[in-house]
């Protein structure tokens, strides 16, 4: 039984990256699974969603933030705004490249009807 549960364990753990990399458009290649981490570092603390109902600070990051923009987003990272820091000493060109290519697979989430019945369902 123990044997079970520990491949279960196992099994689960190892298929979460993928599921996560499927989520956000399909197979990443190398430089997506860079800017994928190097987003969750330094940007998700305001653009990833939050934990137990808590608001994000900045809009959430898909391929159409920046206005599908390569270049404004770069600009954007790289000398930030009134809300966002500036990534311009801290990131290094291809680190930013890899965020954008990363952001690029992340698909835009559907928005509900404001007379949708489950818009305000909790759980």
């Amino acid at each position: 039984m123990k044997r079970s549960a520990s491949a279960l364990l196992l099994l689960l753990a190892a298929s979460t990256p993928a599921a996560s990399a499927q989520q956000a458009g399909g197979d990443l290649n190398e430089t997506q699974l860079l800017g994928r981490q190097i987003l969750a570092q330094s940007c998700g603390v305001c653009h990833l969603p939050p934990s137990l109902n808590a608001k994000t600070y900045g809009p959430p990051l898909n391929k159409a933030a920046a206005a599908g923009s390569d270049e404004v987003m770069r600009v954007f990272i790289l000398n930030g705004t009134d809300r966002m820091p500036a990534f311009k000493y801290y990131l290094k060109p291809a680190e930013i490249d890899a965020i954008i290519a990363y952001v690029r697979t992340v698909p835009v989430p559907a928005v509900r009807a404001a007379n949708d019945p489950k818009k305000g369902e909790t759980r």
